[in-house]
């Protein structure tokens, strides 16, 4: 029976406030020692995203660049057969009276959490950050971080 607040019932089952801080104390180390592995995988994911994203948005205008070359729809002189913008890409050309588009969405940047990528074209320089606005040659992440390669993710 209860005969104060320190002592137990026999039988009664429960944890001491040493045991506590004991189980409390492990259970931080482990999570202090999975955390730069969690961060790690979700650094690694967002590269991986990354890399889908410039793929893909190279290739609408790769896709677009072969369109124009086999004369499917006006072009500025001026273009090379690159789109303008990647908006164009989106929103699509219209080839013998059809609307085609080569990229469903601008994707979002995982490395900026923006829609905004950085635009080269065939008159720019490779490593140059400006774009002359003429066409869309090729895009790159603005984000200035690091990969886990030591690459910067602009320069992929």
């Amino acid at each position: 029976m209860w005969s104060g607040a320190t002592k137990r019932k026999t039988g009664e089952r429960g944890l001491t406030l040493v045991e506590l801080i004991v189980s409390f104390t492990i259970l931080s180390i482990l999570a202090m020692a999975a955390y730069p592995v969690a961060r790690f995988q979700i650094k690694r994911a967002n590269e991986r995203e990354l890399r889908r994203d410039l793929w893909m948005m190279r290739d609408a205008i790769d896709k677009y660049k072969d369109a124009a070359d086999k004369h499917a729809f006006q072009i500025k002189l001026d273009s090379q057969g690159y789109p303008p913008d990647l908006e164009t890409l989106v929103n699509g050309v219209d080839v013998q009276g059809k609307k085609v588009k080569f990229l469903r969405k601008i994707p979002v940047d995982p490395m900026t959490g923006r829609a905004e990528w950085g635009l080269r074209s065939m008159q720019d320089d490779p490593n140059s950050d400006s774009y002359s606005g003429s066409a869309v040659f090729d895009v790159y992440s603005k984000s200035m971080g690091t990969a886990l390669d030591g690459t910067k993710y602009s320069e992929w």
